[in-house]
Order: structure tokens, then sequence, then C-alpha cells
């Protein structure tokens, strides 16, 4: 037996009879909350006039990080402010960031947009990486923290089918920066 079965037959299989009802109650949540968040859109929009603007665009993605811990990640327009939504003109692209070797590879999805409309700027002494766009109906915006510091003058960018790869080398030799500071 692995240790899914033994996790699921020990902790699960008291409130769920089949492992995809998990999933279910799962789905379920989410579709509750974005009535919710509808719900209380339209409540505080009644009061006066409204400005309105595209879909309501929300994702989640859900990965394992180096340390075994699960990562949400969420995407779109639709945000989670003090409890209540907050929706956006600018949309959050998905983003994966790899690191390789002396490489970092920033791979965004923004559809819809002109590749000439894209800007890709790197700030914070080159541990930042900001993407914006903008097309027909649809704004994008993300900053992406780098896990090392980036040459900004070896940045290379490509567009092709609504994704965008950025790859940057390493600065070497410049990871830790700063100040030593000798003890007396």
């Amino acid at each position: 037996m692995d240790s899914i079965t033994v996790f699921w037959d020990r902790r699960m299989s008291k409130r769920y009879k089949d492992p995809f009802d998990l999933f279910d109650e799962m789905i379920k949540e989410i579709e509750e909350e974005f009535e919710r968040f509808e719900r209380e859109f339209m409540r505080l929009g009644s009061g006066g006039e409204t400005k309105t603007f595209g879909p309501y665009v929300y994702g989640f993605r859900v990965t394992i990080g180096p340390d075994g811990k699960p990562i949400v990640e969420e995407f779109g327009n639709v945000k989670n402010y003090k409890g209540k939504p907050l929706i956006t003109e600018e949309r959050e692209p998905l983003a994966d960031v790899i690191e390789k070797g002396d490489e970092i590879r920033v791979i965004a999805e923004v559809p819809g947009v002109d590749k000439n409309s894209i800007k890709v700027k790197i700030t914070n002494g080159g541990k930042t990486l900001i993407i914006r766009a903008e097309g027909n109906d649809r704004k994008y915006y993300k900053e992406i923290d780098l896990p090392a510091q980036v040459d900004e003058n070896s940045a290379k960018a490509t567009y092709n089918n609504g994704v965008l790869q950025v790859v940057l080398k390493k600065v070497k030799g410049k990871e830790e920066e700063g100040k030593e500071i000798k003890v007396e």
C-alpha cells in the first residue's frame, strides 16, 4: 500500500467515500466564492455610477515547491482585498520562472495583444521583471521577483502565439550584495 492510499484510508475515508468527492467539494467552494464576489460587487456598485470593463478572469494553479509545500498562484483580474472582491482593469498573467544554470527563463501567457504593445522592463538592480501589455480589450501587468540578480543587457524576449518568453543571464559574483558590518 503506497503513502497516498494510507493517507486516504486514515484521514479521508471517514468524510469522503470516493477520492473525487474531495475535488467536487473544492470546486463547489470555488463556485460559492465567485457567487459571493459577484453579489458583493453588485452591492457595492449599486450605489452610484460604476465603471465596467471586460470579463471577470480568475484562475489559480497549485504546484509543489522545493520544500514540499504546496504553492497556490492566482491570476486574472479578480483579487481578494481584505475579504472583498477587487476587480481591476489589468489582468495578471500566469507566469513561470525557470532557473537553470546561469540562465533565468520567464514564460508568461499574454494572449490577444500585439508584440509591439508588450513592454518588458528590469528594475530593482536586476532583481525584478515587469511585464506590461495592452491589446484591443485586454491589459496585462505583472511584477516578478527573480530568484537571482540578472544582467539587463543580456535580456532577450520573444512573443509567439500569446506566449511571451524572456531569457536572462545571471550576474556572476554578485549574488550577495551589501556592505559587511564588522562585529566588535
